[in-house]
C-alpha cells in the first residue's frame, strides 16, 4: 500500500547524508577504465524459483557482487560521465536489465534485479549514511510503463522483540532476535500512455512505522540528482533527495521513519533495484550513477 507524505517531520536527530568521512572501501567512483563485472551466467533468481546460480557474478575491483536473491542487472558498463556530472568525473555505471526475474523466462509481471556493494557493519552510534549521485534520462528514454524503474535502498539490522513457538499460546515466551530490513528511495515513472497527463516521475519512500511505502516528491526535472539516506542514533532512517550533483542540505530532507516500527541498530550495506515489466522483449529504463559512497561520524 501506498501513504501519501502531507507533512514532513523535521527531526532534530536527523544527520545530512554524505556527514563525516567518507569510507573509500564501500563505494566506487568508476574512474578505473578497466572496470568490469563478471556476470557468470545464468543469474540467480531464489526469489521467484529458488535458484542459486553459483558462481555468483562480481565486479574485478571487488566492490560489487550479484544478489542470491534476485541475481544482478543484465547489462552493467562503465560508460563516460553524462553532462552536467560531478566535477572531474570522467567515468560512471549505466545499468539496464531485460530479464528481472528467471533468467530467459519471461513473467510478464514487474520484477527488479539487485546490484548490491560489499559493504561494512557498523553501528548507527557513528551515523552512517550513504549518497549516490543518479542520472534520470529524457523522459522519451524510459520504459513505458507506469511504476517503478530503480531503488536506492539498504539493508539494516535492528532487535526485534518475538514470541516463542509454544504448544500453550497464552504462555509464549518473547525474546529478541535481530531482524534484517531494506529501506530504501524508489522512482517511480508515471507514462502519459497510462493516462497521466504528461510524463514524469515520483519519489516512493520505503518505509513508514506500518511498513508501507509513502509517496515523496514530483520529478519533474530529468538529468542528474543526488539522492542520499541516514541512520541515526535513535533508530530513524532519513531520506533526502535533491536536482543537480552538489551536496545534500538540510532543506533537501523528504522524511525520516521508523521503517516497519523497527529502531535500526546496525547499516551492513547499500544495494540499487533495476525494474522492468520483464516480458523478454522490453529492457528497463538506462540508469546511470555516479559516485556511491558510504559515510560516517
Amino acid at each position: 500500500m501506498l501513504s501519501v507524505l502531507v507533512t514532513v517531520s523535521r527531526v532534530q536527530a536527523q544527520i545530512v547524508p554524505g556527514t563525516g568521512f567518507r569510507d573509500p572501501d564501500v563505494g566506487d567512483d568508476f574512474e578505473d577504465p578497466e572496470w568490469e563485472f563478471i556476470h557468470n551466467w545464468p543469474k540467480s533468481s531464489r526469489e521467484q524459483d529458488g535458484q542459486e546460480r553459483q558462481p555468483f557474478g562480481y565486479s574485478r575491483n571487488g566492490k560489487w557482487f550479484e544478489s542470491a536473491k534476485r541475481g544482478h542487472p543484465d547489462y552493467l558498463k562503465r560508460i563516460a560521465t553524462p553532462p552536467g556530472g560531478l566535477p572531474g568525473s570522467k567515468g560512471a555505471l549505466l545499468m539496464r536489465s531485460l530479464y528481472t526475474g528467471i533468467p530467459y523466462a519471461p513473467s510478464f509481471k514487474g520484477n527488479q534485479d539487485d546490484f548490491i556493494i560489499e559493504g561494512t557493519s557498523i553501528s548507527v552510534n557513528y551515523s552512517p549514511s550513504v549518497v549516490v549521485r543518479v542520472y534520470l534520462p529524457p523522459w522519451d528514454e524510459w520504459e513505458d510503463r507506469t511504476g517503478t524503474s530503480f531503488g536506492f535502498r539498504a539493508g539494516v539490522q535492528a532487535l526485534v522483540e518475538k514470541k516463542k513457538k509454544s504448544r500453550f499460546p497464552l504462555f509464549r515466551r518473547t525474546s529478541k532476535q535481530w531482524e534484517t530490513y531494506w529501506p530504501g528511495i524508489f522512482i517511480q515513472f508515471n507514462s502519459k500512455t497510462d493516462g497521466h497527463p504528461q510524463d514524469s516521475a515520483v519519489f516512493i519512500i520505503r518505509a513508514d512505522e506500518r511498513g508501507q511505502d509513502v509517496v515523496g516528491p514530483m520529478i519533474h526535472q530529468t538529468g542528474w540528482w543526488t539522492l542520499g539516506m541516514s541512520f541515526t542514533p535513535d533508530g530513524r532512517v532519513h531520506y533526502y533527495a535533491r536536482p543537480g550533483v552538489q551536496n545534500l542540505r538540510p532543506s533537501d530532507h523528504i522524511a525520516s521513519f521508523w521503517p516497519y516500527g523497527y529502531r535500526c541498530r546496525t547499516f551492513n550495506t547499500f544495494f540499487f533495484n533495476i525494474a522492468n515489466r520483464d516480458d523478454g522483449k522490453t529492457w528497463s529504463t538506462p540508469w546511470v550513477i555516479d559516485d556511491p559512497y558510504l559515510y560516517y561520524v
